[in-house]
């Protein structure tokens, strides 16, 4: 006879630790990159912060890029 295997995938106690750290990540990232930014304008003497400004908006789309890679890893 013939037995069949439960289907795979369906974890969500997986899906939830992946879905509760995407907040946390976000949020270390974009922290980092604005600290750079403050940090580039102190050393360089700017007025305007333009490093911090370029800086977090980098950050902000690479937290972006690390969610959408994140949410390909959750199974509905």
């Amino acid at each position: 006879m013939n037995q069949q295997k439960p289907p795979k995938g369906r974890n969500p106690l997986k899906n939830i630790a992946i879905l509760s750290g995407i907040g946390i990540e976000m949020g270390f990232i974009i922290f980092l990159s604005a600290k750079g930014g403050i940090w580039l304008d102190e050393h360089y003497q700017t007025e305007k912060r333009i490093f911090t400004a370029i800086a977090t908006m980098i950050g902000v789309a690479i937290a972006i890029y690390v969610v959408l890679l994140q949410l390909k890893r959750v199974k509905y």
